[in-house]
């Protein structure tokens, strides 16, 4: 019988014997049985591979400039660095139903209409299920070559016989290897099947771009190596209830991380939302206190959210903390500040804290926007309506400085905005030609006196 490891189910780490813990990760009952896969008589796996000869970094200095392969969609252009790049493997992860192999599907005929030549790779879907949201999508196209199976192998040789410009791999999870003995998308199965493909893809210097399921707390599904195997790691998120998906960068090892592109579901498919600021605040509602406006930063994109708090009189015999797009230990902390050091008596309130639109904000910056609101709710007392508020709020009540302050307020003068509350330390970065009122603060209680 072929010996087995204990991988771990978060990071990937492997032990000889089953433990209650990971050795690597310290992650509880994580480790689960899986059979190594067979070795060849060279003790490669999946075959053996031409030796690759050592060269000095000099040889390769001269070699070209990287060139970009435009997919044909300018927003998920941009999250990818300005377009795909030769051998690039692209890890796509998202919960069911939220668009994945729309946008991929959208993709791979924008591509054909540059002239590319697509493979479509599928586990889950067979060709008449794909051919029913192709023709929904509008999608139809001799270049667009479709394979439905679950065998690596059978995507590898297919990549041989009739090698294509982009492959496209939906999901990771549903492939398996005929090496590997165990079931399509156990940890084994998953990382030995896109370890032959990104290898074949930087081999060939064809794209490829997997798909990946997610888990129920939000991380894509198998080893944790996976997302280090691959060059670019990208979040399609998105809630239920809101008809917009927002594509995030976790990693780009040809460009920026963090940046954010904005689409809208609609029956034909995935549309572009060029300016987000204006879908997240369509439906703010003017005179009500509570409601702040804050500049966020995704890579390259300001848009303005609108921060809404509401507090209330605590009936049960201990108040309630709630926040719904921000993080909720921030929250409790931001909380704490304004009772300490601006004299606002919380203690005895419900606070309920929502960042509207299903948006999720995680930068430190929207501190100071998250107090006006509660504050604001707290003396029921509006907040001036043409003023966006920036800045991070320490534990001493102080207003600390903001990265890319000026891409905010240029943002904020675009959608009408007349006025920023910002950290005082950031006023020297607003461009004097700008027609903003810039107010610095550096406490606050003096952003709070400011803003109300």
């Amino acid at each position: 019988m072929r010996a087995a490891a204990y991988i771990c189910s978060a990071c990937g780490g492997e032990s000889p014997k089953w433990l209650g813990r990971c050795p690597v990760c310290q992650e509880w009952n994580s480790l689960s049985e899986e059979p190594r896969p067979r070795l060849s008589s060279s003790g490669t796996r999946g075959g053996s591979a031409a030796p690759t000869p050592t060269l000095p970094l000099a040889s390769f200095l001269g070699d070209a400039p990287i060139s970009r392969i435009a997919t044909g969609i300018a927003s998920l252009d941009r999250v990818l660095g300005g377009g795909l790049v030769s051998g690039m493997g692209v890890l796509i992860g998202g919960e069911p139903g939220i668009g994945k192999s729309t946008l991929l599907l959208q993709c791979a005929w924008a591509l054909e209409t540059n002239r590319k030549t697509v493979l479509y790779a599928t586990g889950e879907e067979s060709g008449a299920q794909i051919a029913l949201r192709a023709r929904r999508l509008g999608v139809a196209s001799q270049k667009l070559l479709l394979l439905p199976g679950h065998s690596v192998e059978r995507i590898l040789q297919a990549v041989e016989e009739e090698p294509p410009d982009i492959l496209i791999v939906d999901s990771i999870q549903t492939i398996a290897s005929e090496s590997v003995e165990s079931a399509p998308g156990s940890l084994s199965q998953v990382r030995e099947c896109a370890v032959r493909l990104l290898e074949m893809s930087k081999r060939k210097g064809t794209p490829l771009l997997l798909v990946g399921h997610v888990t129920k707390d939000g991380s894509l599904a198998g080893p944790k190596a996976l997302e280090h195997l691959v060059d670019t790691v990208i979040y399609f998120e998105g809630d239920g209830n809101f008809t917009y998906r927002m594509l995030r960068t976790a990693k780009n090892r040809f460009g920026p991380a963090g940046e954010l592109a904005v689409f809208e579901m609609a029956e034909s498919g995935l549309i572009a939302v060029d300016n987000p600021s204006a879908l997240f605040l369509a439906q703010r509602k003017d005179g009500a206190a509570g409601s702040v406006v804050f500049c966020s930063l995704e890579g390259s994109l300001p848009f303005l959210v609108e921060i809404q708090a509401l507090v209330v009189g605590s009936s049960a015999g201990s108040a309630r903390r709630w926040a719904t797009g921000f993080d909720p230990i921030r929250s409790a902390m931001l909380l704490a500040v304004l009772e300490k050091r601006a004299g606002l008596s919380l203690s005895s309130e419900d606070v309920f804290i929502n960042v509207a639109g299903g948006v999720r904000l995680a930068e430190p910056a929207a501190d100071l926007a998250v107090a006006c609101a509660v504050a604001s709710s707290l003396l029921n007392r509006m907040a001036r309506f043409d003023t966006v508020v920036l800045g991070e709020l320490g534990l001493v009540g102080e207003v600390r400085a903001i990265s890319r302050a000026a891409d905010r307020a240029r943002e904020a003068h675009r959608l009408g905005f007349s006025r920023c509350l910002l950290p005082k330390a950031n006023l020297k970065d607003i461009p004097k030609d700008l027609p903003l009122e810039a107010k610095g603060v550096s406490t606050i209680s003096e952003a709070v006196e400011s803003l109300l």
